[in-house]
This record gives structure tokens, sequence and C-alpha cells, in this order.
């Protein structure tokens, strides 16, 4: 995230994708960029209106959003892949790519699991859908939307009641 941020010029106009409730770092690109915020959630929507008052907010399915071309500086999308199913990643990360005006900035996160499309019945009290590939695939859906990466790592994150759960965070370009 640090890296990311520091990429940015002040007032960079930024969309984050499955942005939830206004998360820390939500609000921390709010304070210094034009914030745009959507998920599928009402209710996460609601409560990042109320952290992010200088926010712009849709409620709407990222794998289904029109949003205009060359339009954002910046999108992140974090922890929101691994609940797209495997077949709309890369038409999202082709949408996400246009999205981006030359030379903007893609900070993301994507799961490492090589999990087929599966919901899990009992996701911390509630059923959740699940999708990944192994992070060979998801070097070359990155490059296959016209993005260049700069920067990765994989990172085990623990999950509640789960144990660890691996992610790719990915760094990347779109070519001036």
């Amino acid at each position: 995230m640090t890296e990311f941020l520091a990429r940015l010029e002040d007032d960079s106009n930024v969309l984050d994708l499955g942005c939830g409730g206004g998360r820390t770092s939500a609000r921390t690109i709010a304070r210094r960029h034009r914030y745009t915020g959507v998920d599928l959630s009402p209710v996460q929507i609601e409560r990042a209106r109320s952290r992010i008052p200088s926010g712009r907010f849709v409620v709407a399915d990222a794998a289904g959003l029109d949003l205009p071309g060359e339009w954002f500086d910046a999108v992140m999308s974090l922890f929101m892949f691994g609940h797209i199913p495997r077949d709309e990643q890369a038409p999202l990360l082709g949408r996400m790519h246009d999205w981006l005006r030359p030379g903007g900035w893609l900070l993301t996160t994507m799961g490492v699991g090589g999990t087929e499309d599966e919901v899990e019945d009992d996701w911390l009290g509630a059923p959740m859908f699940f999708a990944s590939f192994d992070a060979g695939t998801n070097r070359k859906l990155v490059a296959g939307a016209g993005l260049d990466i700069v920067r990765e790592r994989v990172v085990a994150h623990e999950e509640p009641g789960h144990g660890p759960v691996s992610f790719m965070w990915l760094l990347a370009r779109r070519p001036e």
C-alpha cells in the first residue's frame, strides 16, 4: 500500500473495487485523493459513506460495472478477486486496464490457492463464494489485460477460524 500511495500524485482519481465499509486503506486514500468506492453490499456502502464523507460510492457488482475509459489514475481492489468467478477475472482485469489512464496504477490482491468456483456454506457464519488461480496464472491474467507488473509478493493472511490463506499482492501499471 505504501508504494502504491507514493506513486500517486495528490488529488488523483482513485477507484476502489470491493471497498467494503470504508477500511483504513480507503480512508487513507480519501485524505489526499478523489475516492470512488464500489461494493455489492448497500450496507457496506452506507458504512463507507459515513467513514468517508468526501467519497463517491456506487452499489454494484464489480464484474458487471460499466465506467468511462481512461477515467482513473489508479484502481485498487483488495481481497475481492477471490470472490469473482474464475471466468470473469480476466475480463474484469481488462476493464480495469481500460478504466485506467495511460500510466495509471493498479494495486490488487489475488488468491493463489487454485480454487475452482465454490461456495463454502459457513464462512464466518455465512455462505461465501471463492475462486482463485495459482500465482503463475494470475501473472498471465494481469499481463494479458495489458498491465505491466511492477511488484508482486505472496503473503499469508490469518483468517479467523480457518488458518493461513495466501494472497498475491500485485502492483501493476498501464503503459503510457
